[in-house]
């Protein structure tokens, strides 16, 4: 048949036909007496199938290389096959998982409350600025998310609103300069898949800009939080970003609760009304000299290489700073436990599990009520329930005896909240002390300012509430 009506069947046209002759996915074909081109069933097939790899992604580049490997001998057409589709798969989901956290960002923006993108610090307020900072007005309040955020952006009480937007509980948080530290903190986050390296240090930099640039312009600047390990980080972090800066910290107050009438079991400011918001606005107090220079010290603790100095802030009175000792003791119980290995999350994690929990969603859920003062996201205990799920020493595994897949951001949410779980044979002698979590499957984590790696393993003693050094 002539090349029109190979073009015509296969569903492309002559010039495409002609390119892939030139590439030489097509081999030269034949030609009739009068130097016609003569092509056969065979190429009609072949195109059809170029072009329906093409539609499950893979480039003409992507297809070549398989031909040639196929074209070696050294693996057969049917393994090669296999290995490409696993290997576009993983490109599938990384694409799927960048989607999800564009749509995140675009649902933050969607839901923001501001009336005015002069004064809002979401990005598409700060695109439509030109990348001018918000205009603030006399007013900032600092707080710990969205939730809390867009709650206070109904209030009355006015002014600009930022979310700090990080979990300090979770991965490096080094000691150094404060542009070292939000270069790690971007970098682990990136790693995360909470987005690009780039846009997440441009965000960690504008919000320190903005509360700094706020206090020297003389204007108050109100620290939003709560009594949980999360927060409380975000608390320290905010306040020694000020005492490093050496800004007066006349304008700064403090809004710090642990409780709220109505709610017995209160989980946080997120969760109050605009009304309950605005009735906690007499509660602020200055935030002194004085308690920025401690903030700044227990801060520093934090992100000591070693555990010595956050002990010894989780044992003083830390005046001012009223939640700040009870959640350093929460933040020494993500060391491993002398037991048995596990961080007080893993531990949580693992018993859920154990006692019926059948999702990861589940076992969430069942974590939380554990929490004396709740602080994980679903994404982050989903981390940590995935590290559990690693390797052939695994501690959980799906219902089909496989590895936990990777958590989001980075996989699907809602499929990974309800993937079924089990625990495994190693997972039940951890539990039950006798097997070391870190002997089983290893180390390679932050807590704080510590790297927990090797065996340069630092452990705590929660109920004798001790620090045992690397042994």
């Amino acid at each position: 048949m002539r090349a029109g009506e190979v073009a015509e069947r296969a569903g492309v046209n002559v010039e495409t036909l002609r390119y892939y002759e030139r590439r030489g996915l097509l081999p030269e074909p034949s030609r009739t007496p009068n130097g016609h081109r003569r092509y056969d069933e065979e190429t009609v097939r072949f195109v059809r199938a170029i072009k329906e790899a093409q539609g499950l992604g893979f480039t003409l580049a992507e297809i070549e290389e398989y031909l040639r490997v196929v074209g070696r001998g050294r693996v057969t057409a049917s393994e090669a096959l296999r290995v490409r589709m696993a290997m576009k798969i993983d490109e599938i989901d990384a694409r799927v998982a960048a989607l999800r956290r564009v749509r995140d960002q675009l649902a933050r923006v969607v839901g923001c409350a501001c009336d005015s993108l002069d004064h809002c610090t979401c990005g598409a307020a700060y695109l439509a600025r030109r990348g001018r900072d918000p205009v603030s007005g006399s007013l900032l309040h600092v707080t710990n998310g969205d939730s809390a955020g867009n709650t206070l952006r109904q209030t009355a009480i006015g002014g600009a609103v930022l979310p700090w937007q990080d979990a300090l509980h979770e991965g490096p948080v080094p000691g150094g300069s404060r542009a070292a530290l939000r270069a790690a903190r971007a970098v682990f986050l990136s790693g995360c898949g909470w987005g690009s390296k780039r846009s997440i240090l441009g965000e960690l930099e504008r919000r320190d800009r903005h509360v700094i640039d706020a206090l020297r312009a003389g204007r108050r600047v109100v620290l939003w939080f709560e009594h949980d390990l999360y927060d409380q980080l975000q608390l320290l972090d905010a306040l020694a970003l000020v005492a490093e800066s050496g800004v007066s910290p006349a304008g700064l107050e403090l809004l710090v609760v642990g409780s709220f009438p109505g709610h017995p079991r209160f989980h946080g400011l997120g969760e109050l009304t605009a009304d309950e918001l605005e009735s906690l606005w007499p509660q602020r107090v200055p935030a002194t000299a004085e308690v920025v220079a401690l903030a700044g010290e227990v801060w520093a603790a934090v992100r000591s290489p070693t555990h010595e100095a956050v002990t010894a802030s989780a044992g003083r009175d830390l005046r001012g700073l009223p939640f700040a000792a009870p959640a350093l003791r929460r933040l020494l119980e993500e060391l491993p436990a002398p037991g048995d290995g596990l961080s007080g999350t893993e531990r949580r994690a693992l018993g859920a599990v154990a006692a019926g929990a059948e999702t990861p969603f589940a076992a969430f859920l069942t974590a939380q009520q554990a929490e004396v003062a709740p602080f994980l996201g679903d994404a982050w205990f989903y981390r940590a329930l995935a590290e559990l799920g690693t390797g052939e020493a695994r501690l959980v595994e799906t219902g089909d005896g496989e590895p936990v897949p990777a958590p989001p951001p980075l996989g699907d949410v809602q499929a990974f909240g309800s993937l079924p779980l089990r625990v495994t044979h190693n997972g039940e002698r951890v539990l039950a002390g006798r097997a070391d979590r870190v002997e089983l499957l290893g180390i390679d984590r932050w807590v704080g300012g510590t790297h927990l790696s090797g065996r340069a393993v630092w452990r705590w003693d929660a109920e004798a509430l001790s620090l045992i050094g690397p042994q």
